[in-house]
């Protein structure tokens, strides 16, 4: 049985971290196995969307503390230095440049580095028996992986710094209220769901996509002169360039482009 599910259908790609007894924990095998299932999927042409989830009743409750953060306890500096290379599960760090949307179903416990993985991926969509926590302070360290960066860039500085100086969890709402997740939903509608966010994406043209997600990682952290000028260099040339771009337009003209009206019918 592997400890990372993968399958894909209809271009969407399925990852699961299939680990129920250890609360989906990240060992090293299970490291190594995320980091295989990101470079399959960047290459293959069938699939444009992941989802990413757990297998039973946890998301992924963080680094495995038995197996894996032992090995860091008295590190030398090129241990460190290798292992900031790439963070854990790849998504969180090394690999978040991935160019493909990633949307995390979040099936119940997000914790620490499982925390990290969650907030590592473009959507969030939580279960209402989702629970998300920075419980590193109790073991006398604090997240590594993008956690603290990502809470500040998600949430804002006061969220980051009660979630990582309390070490206390929040539930699904509570985070559907400091922008952490997009939705809730009930636990045996998450899947579905996810699945029609992910279908959602792929109607629209994948380059379009593509470029949106890069130039929003690019934008953060910058001045708005930067910002601006970055957008608009990105959204003129993408337009200029995108061999699809006359075909859209014109059956837009012609009123016949498939899902033309979204999710919410206009006039327009």
């Amino acid at each position: 049985m592997s400890v990372v599910e993968y399958h894909s259908e209809e271009r969407i790609a399925y990852v699961r971290l299939n680990r129920p007894e250890a609360k989906n924990a990240i060992s090293k095998e299970v490291h190594d196995e995320l980091n295989a299932a990101w470079d399959r999927i960047a290459v293959d042409d069938s699939v444009d969307v992941v989802i990413l989830t757990g297998t039973g009743d946890s998301f992924c409750g963080g680094m495995d503390l038995k197996t894996h953060v032992t090995q860091y306890v008295g590190a030398t500096p090129q241990m460190i230095a290798d292992w900031v290379a790439l963070g854990l599960g790849g998504l969180t760090r090394g690999k978040h440049r991935f160019k493909k949307p990633v949307i995390a179903a979040v099936n119940g416990w997000a914790l620490a580095g499982g925390f990290e993985l969650a907030m590592s991926a473009d959507i969030r969509i939580a279960s209402d028996q989702a629970k998300f926590g920075s419980f590193e302070a109790r073991r006398g360290f604090h997240h590594g992986d993008g956690g603290l960066v990502r809470l500040v860039n998600h949430c804002g500085v006061s969220v980051a710094m009660e979630m990582a100086l309390t070490a206390e969890p929040i539930d699904a709402q509570r985070a559907l209220q400091i922008n952490l997740v997009s939705k809730v939903v009930p636990h045996d509608q998450l899947m579905e769901a996810a699945k029609q966010t992910a279908r959602t994406i792929l109607r629209n043209d994948q380059a379009a996509v593509r470029s949106a997600k890069q130039v929003i990682l690019d934008l953060i952290g910058r001045n708005l002169d930067d910002q601006l000028y970055k957008e608009a260099i990105a959204a003129y040339t993408l337009m200029a360039n995108n061999p699809t771009v006359p075909g859209l337009l014109q059956k837009f003209y012609e009123k016949t482009d498939k899902g033309r009206h979204g999710a919410n019918k206009t006039d327009l």
